[in-house]
């Protein structure tokens, strides 16, 4: 699981900076930017206040930060897809 790439794909999708979003979710910037590099595994709380602050479900973040060997009976295209139309929804 790759949390700290999903966070930054949808912070980069709503045009925020690591600034904006920690102000949004209530946590300092160099804990996000902590996260971002996977050097803290955040509790559940604090996802949650991240992804109400980007405006995404839980699921989805954990979507965007699954591995390949997590989405088993998931094709690499359908994955492709799957990933690409949440990061456009995330987008608008």
């Amino acid at each position: 699981m790759d949390l700290g790439r999903a966070i930054k794909l949808c912070r980069t999708q709503r045009g925020y900076s690591q600034e904006q979003l920690a102000e949004l979710a209530g946590i300092s910037v160099s804990y996000l930017s902590l996260l971002e590099r996977n050097e803290r595994d955040p509790a559940l709380s604090k996802i949650e206040q991240i992804c109400r602050a980007l405006r995404v479900p839980v699921s989805i973040l954990a979507f965007l930060g699954a591995d390949a060997n997590e989405l088993t009976g998931v094709t690499e295209e359908l994955r492709g897809k799957l990933a690409s139309t949440a990061l456009q929804l995330i987008h608008e």
